[in-house]
């Protein structure tokens, strides 16, 4: 399935290349910046019944957009970014679906399980999402952190995400290194996850057409989404046509509703 996204940098919506993200903002590549506001595209994906859909915080400056989005489409769309214990009821509060966490359960390279435990008992388990988005080091793929530059000793595979699957309700992966180059997905860590991963999961990084789409539906085996961003046309992108993937959604929803139909 298609899964939306609205990521903001500076208060905008905005579309980068994920590897060039820094903490001082100095080198970032930028594919589309956009004219509407945030709350546009929420409104759009509210209106085409799209759910579970991620706004990302790319950095401060973004709390006022963010709330806009999500009073745009209440209870529609994930909030992530920043997200520590003491915010994150907040931002359910505001609307959020459910909070998106990284960077704030990891302490110098390491998972932070205490961290972990408390943000858990502060939302809950249901309304917690664990953000893995990694990148390749060697034949392995590990948790990256701090704008994506940091690397930390989290490595992916079957066993981690048994561990973490008893602390939240979803996964959300960028392969940070294809991120934003439109240059196709990574069909390697999508098998991972299929494979390897007991709870639903969101992958996104590389989608330029709609056959990644469908890809990722095959080698996922019908369990991981897929979020298609600087290739799509509402973000200046020229290879996927968003009106598609909400037909594409319609089209899987209705295929399921047969199958389970008496």
């Amino acid at each position: 399935m298609f899964r939306p996204c609205i990521d903001l940098r500076e208060g905008r919506v905005t579309q980068i290349v994920g590897g060039t993200l820094s903490d001082t903002g100095a080198g970032v590549q930028t594919n589309f910046v956009s004219e509407r506001p945030a709350g546009w595209y929420a409104d759009l994906y509210r209106r085409d019944g799209l759910t579970g859909g991620h706004v990302i915080q790319l950095g401060p400056g973004n709390e006022t957009a963010a709330r806009e989005a999500l009073a745009a489409w209440p209870g529609g769309l994930q909030i992530g970014g920043g997200i520590t214990a003491e915010n994150a009821p907040g931002w359910l509060d505001a609307g959020a679906s459910h909070v998106i966490v990284t960077s704030w359960v990891f302490r110098d390279g390491r998972l932070d399980w205490d961290r972990l435990k408390e943000l858990e008992s502060r939302v809950g388990r249901s309304r917690l999402i664990l953000d893995l988005s990694c990148r390749k080091r060697g034949e392995d793929y590990f948790v990256v952190t701090d704008r994506w530059q940091k690397f930390t000793e989290l490595k992916l595979n079957a066993d981690t995400f048994s561990q973490l699957a008893a602390w939240c309700v979803e996964f959300l992966i960028h392969a940070v290194d294809v991120e934003g180059l439109c240059r196709g997905i990574d069909s390697e860590l999508v098998a991972l996850l299929a494979e390897g991963c007991p709870l639903p999961s969101t992958y996104a990084g590389g989608a330029r057409s709609l056959a990644d789409l469908q890809e990722v539906e095959r080698i996922g085996q019908g369990r991981i989404d897929l979020t298609i961003g600087s290739a799509l046309d509402i973000f200046g992108g020229s290879g996927v046509r968003y009106s598609d993937c909400v037909e594409f959604n319609r089209d899987r929803l209705s295929r399921k509703s047969a199958r389970n139909a008496p």
